[in-house]
């Protein structure tokens, strides 16, 4: 085991346990505020995971998708902030 595998399953573990608590605070966020907060948090440490699984299986296939979870975590984050600050996501 060489230090690159020892730092990537580090990572792993690092970001499993942030989705882990990033998820418990989705279910029971007081706010529905802390909830969209919660679920971007969860967008950003579930590309760091697929990123991280990229580097480890040596595939770039990995890296793309994680652009796509990025882009949808985003719009959607974007979205779900308008519709709580406006009513409506579309004017």
């Amino acid at each position: 085991m060489n230090v690159l595998d020892l730092a990537l399953n580090i990572g792993v573990a690092a970001v499993t346990l942030a989705l882990l608590m990033c998820g418990w605070r989705l279910f029971k966020g007081p706010h529905a505020t802390d909830r969209i907060l919660a679920l971007d948090t969860l967008y950003m440490n579930a590309v760091a995971l697929i990123v991280l699984l990229g580097i480890r299986w040596r595939t770039e296939l990995l890296f793309e998708g994680a652009l796509i979870v990025a882009m949808l975590g985003f719009a959607s984050t974007v979205a779900l902030a308008r519709y709580l600050s406006r009513g409506d996501v579309v004017e």
